[in-house]
This record gives C-alpha cells, structure tokens and sequence, in this order.
C-alpha cells in the first residue's frame, strides 16, 4: 500500500467517526490492517487539515489530546466540547464510554 492510498484509507474512516465518540490512531491503524501503524495515522491526520477531516475526533489509546499541538491552542479541545464531550487535564473522561472502535462499527 503506498502512502497517499494509506492516508486516503485513513482519511475515509475518520469520516466515518460519529460526532460526539472518538477512537484512537491504533484503532484505526488495526481496522485497516496495518495494527503497528499507528503512528502513520498520526502523520496522515496532520497532513489532513486542508482535506476537512475531523481529525479532532481521533485522540490516543488512552484518550489523551496528544494531536493537539497540530491544532493550535485549544482547538481540538474546543471542538471535542461541542460535541458534548468531556475532558480535563488534555483527556477524555468517559473515553471508555464514548469511544468508536471501527472494527466493531464498520461490520
């Protein structure tokens, strides 16, 4: 699989998030195949930011806003509050709850 066909991949699951849930880059990476790839996702979501993907909605394994530096200030978390998320201290609080695992969505 070539990058741009890896990062289109990424780009269509990400889509896909319902407003409201996240799911990790490991997550994604295992749905499409690829389960130590996560940190491609990563690279395909900063890369992302011209295509309109809601990349806020894709956080790390343990709910912690580690993508947000590429936001700039508290962007991501503001977006994820609007969807009715909650977070403190950089991290999702009911992250179990609300949390969107493709390879049981995507069936």
């Amino acid at each position: 699989m070539d990058k741009s066909s890896f990062f289109q991949d990424v780009y269509e699951v990400v889509n896909l998030i319902p407003p409201g849930r996240v799911t990790s880059y490991g997550a994604i990476a295992n749905y499409l195949g690829t389960k130590s790839s996560a940190r491609m996702v990563g690279w395909a979501l900063n890369s992302s930011f011209a295509e309109n993907i809601p990349a806020h909605r894709v956080v790390n394994r343990k709910g912690i806003l580690t993508g947000k530096i590429y936001f700039g200030g508290n962007k991501m978390e503001d977006l994820l509050q609007t969807e009715g998320i909650e977070i403190s201290n950089n991290q999702i609080q009911n992250f179990e709850e609300i949390f969107w695992d493709p390879a049981k969505e995507l069936l």
